[in-house]
């Protein structure tokens, strides 16, 4: 009988040790993961940065980016620098505004020869036709395109990561709390044994 109770004590104290050995491996696997969710987004990060400056598919890189962040913990991007938004796709805006400009500067070029065309009609005589430069100047001032704002916010993203995710980090996580509450209980288990066991003899 005595040695029964002696195995039935050592059998729960190794079930306490494996519970918490198993915490241990996941709680180090979860932490594991948990960093390399924040190597992984950094690294969508930088090639989304890298797209950008070479005029490459910004969309198709954000959309990557995006969707790993809102699918793992540890990832939301902070920008070093303290800009906020922390992602900003300057390459992308910088050509738009530059296509702007030129596409603005064509459009008023054209309509300066346009404006001289017309205004020689109205003003043939002399070599600049008396009247034609005023002429020329208010025809493109009543004419002249303007230049299209492109609005900066369209360009900058800020994504946040949930608490918990259903990843290997998360799983791993929720399993150490699950197996620390069983090594809890299961060292209770064992001290009560123990405690019964010296009282019984």
């Amino acid at each position: 009988m005595k040695k029964l109770k002696e195995r039935s004590v050592l059998r729960q104290l190794v079930t306490v040790w494996g519970f918490l050995f198993l915490a241990v491996i996941s709680g180090f696997i979860g932490m594991q993961a948990y960093v390399n969710n924040s190597k992984e987004a950094k690294v969508r990060y930088d090639n989304l940065l890298a797209v950008d400056a070479a005029g490459g598919d910004v969309e198709a890189s954000l959309l990557n980016l995006r969707s790993y962040i809102y699918a793992h913990m540890n990832t939301t991007i902070g920008s070093s620098n303290g800009i906020h938004p922390p992602i900003q796709l300057k390459g992308t805006y910088d050509r738009l505004v530059a296509a702007e400009q030129l596409k603005l500067k064509q459009s008023n070029d054209d309509l300066y020869n346009k404006a001289q065309k017309e205004c020689e009609v109205l003003f043939p005589e002399g070599l600049s036709g008396k009247g034609r430069v005023p002429c020329i100047t208010e025809y493109v001032t009543k004419n002249a395109a303007k230049e299209t704002t492109i609005p900066e916010g369209l360009y900058k993203y800020d994504f946040v990561s949930p608490i918990w995710s259903l990843d290997l980090a998360g799983i791993s996580i929720l399993f150490t709390g699950l197996f620390t509450v069983v090594f809890a209980l299961r060292l209770l288990t064992y001290r009560s044994m123990l405690h019964h066991s010296h009282m019984s003899q």
